[in-house]
């Protein structure tokens, strides 16, 4: 009975329920009107010729817009609501303006730091990337900083502990997931000293990652406990709506302006192996030292500043002095950047194309989630045809199973092309890794879905001509010897009915 009373009264059970009774409330005019059947279902019909219309004007991905488009036409008595609800992207006044907010002052901030011209000595194809990012996303390249790759959560937990203590001036933190146990626990004592140092100590975390892990009002309770500011993003409501799937994915451990973490990790057990959940979780995190670091404090600001709705002093907060380390990677050219949902632009997916389609050797990827779209799919045929070396790491166990069917989904065409495909036969890869010819590296925060490629607010850092990038390769053919490849006979192999239902997820792959 206690077991039954704790599963009713979680948050995630009460928020699913008021959704239900929402969807309920709904359907009623329908069914209340259902005398009319005649001219509320022509009526409706019209309505979702409309939706169908103003889907195919999108300037969207194609995939997107079949994904919305086939149920609508299917269900045309209520496709077109749900559409109307849950599909539209259109922001408020309010919204926009907050959003050109965040875009100004990226540029206001970052523009002078502008450098795209610097990495002609690596050719044209790296001054073209480096000048996208600088123009689409506000966020320069920048020499003078060094950059060290942990394969593993368990790696990279000591040295942020380590980094945290060093804090002289402020700790920023942004993250998907909060969860008490021995990562985030370890790391708010460090921030209750640093904050009764006098260090400015600020915490962002995201309401729905953090939906099973946090009580609702966290935020407010760990800011009256501790005094540290905190403040969750887009706090989840029991309400039908697109914005409920705008997410803040990002991971940012921000030190004094000059040291910086991203990558996959949460602050939470499993992302150091300290809370098995499926098998061994295999992640991956980039420490920055040096001038890119403010790139990185600024994605944070704006975001403070969004959610807060206050004004930042950011000439008070750059750092006067860079760390020592910073000199080693003085001809490195490291690129932080941030992926923002609601500008149309899909700043994450592009340059994931540009990697691929500009590979000559080889490109690997380590990807959780394989859920691309139309334009990745045919840019990995393209290229493995080609003759360049394609290989994609998935997990072996899977954290979500429709997620996971949905992913191996899309092996087949990737096969028959002759992309190579490796599951990580000890457990679940949380990585999202990229390498290319010995000279790009990506690690951040953005799969290979369209979750974080089209509604998540997200980052990452993209390397060129760094060591680290070989460190990430190395990484990855380690990772490789762990894993099972997958072959085209494996795909065959499975019944039609299983095929069929993995042809329907790929159709229906944009709204899961």
């Amino acid at each position: 009975m206690k077991k039954l009373s704790s599963f009713l009264f979680q948050r995630s059970v009460i928020v699913a329920v008021l959704i239900i009774l929402q969807a309920t409330v709904l359907l009623v005019p329908m069914i209340w009107a259902w005398s009319y059947y005649v001219y509320v279902y022509w009526a409706c019909v019209v309505l979702s010729l409309l939706a169908v219309l103003v889907i195919v004007r999108r300037q969207t991905d194609p995939g997107y817009k079949i994904a919305w488009i086939i149920p609508i036409l299917l269900f045309p008595m209520f496709g077109w609501l749900v559409y109307l609800l849950c599909g539209g992207n259109k922001l408020s006044a309010r919204m926009r303006r907050k959003m050109q907010g965040m875009d100004r002052t990226m540029l206001e901030q970052l523009e002078d730091d502008y450098k795209a011209k610097k990495l002609s000595v690596l050719g044209q194809d790296a001054v073209n990337q480096a000048r996208y990012l600088e123009q689409y996303a506000r966020c320069p390249v920048y020499t003078n900083t060094w950059t060290r790759y942990f394969p593993l959560g368990d790696d990279a937990f000591p040295a942020m502990l380590e980094e945290l203590k060093k804090a002289k001036h402020y700790i920023f933190l942004e993250y998907f997931i909060l969860a008490p146990g021995v990562f985030w626990d370890s790391i708010v004592e460090i921030l209750k000293e640093k904050h009764a140092a006098g260090v400015d100590v600020r915490v962002i975390y995201d309401d729905v990652g953090s939906l099973g892990t946090l009580p609702a009002n966290y935020a407010e309770t760990f800011e009256q406990e501790t005094g540290i500011p905190c403040c969750c993003f887009n706090r989840f409501k029991p309400v039908i709506s697109i914005r409920m799937n705008n997410r803040d994915h990002r991971k940012l451990c921000i030190i004094d302006g000059h040291t910086a973490f991203t990558g996959g990790i949460n602050l939470a057990d499993e992302y150091i192996n300290q809370k098995p959940r499926f098998g061994h979780w295999k992640d991956s995190a980039i420490l920055v030292k040096g001038e890119a670091a403010w790139s990185m404090t600024v994605m944070f600001l704006t975001m403070w500043e969004y959610i807060r709705e206050i004004k930042v002093d950011y000439a008070a907060l750059r750092p006067t002095a860079l760390p020592p380390e910073a000199v080693l990677g003085k001809d490195c050219f490291v690129q932080p950047y941030a992926d923002n949902p609601l500008d149309n632009e899909p700043v994450g997916e592009t340059v994931y194309l540009n990697l691929i389609s500009k590979a000559k050797r080889y490109v690997y990827i380590m990807t959780p989630y394989l859920i691309v779209s139309d334009s990745v799919n045919t840019a990995l045929c393209n290229a493995a045809k080609s003759g360049v070396d394609v290989r994609i790491i998935t997990p072996h166990i899977p954290d979500k199973k429709l997620v996971f069917e949905l992913t191996r989904s899309h092996y087949q065409p990737l096969l028959e092309a002759g992309v190579q495909i490796f599951e990580y036969t000890p457990g679940f890869v949380h990585a999202k890794n990229v390498v290319s010819d010995d000279v790009c590296g990506v690690v951040g925060t953005i799969n290979m879905d369209y979750r974080s490629m089209f509604l998540h607010f997200e980052d990452a850092v993209l390397l060129y001509q760094d060591p680290t990038v070989l460190d990430i390769k190395a990484d990855f053919l380690a990772t490789q010897l762990a894993s099972q490849k997958v072959t085209l006979e494996q795909c065959l192999e499975r019944s039609w009915p299983r095929r069929l239902f993995r042809s329907i997820l790929r159709v229906l792959a944009p709204l899961v």
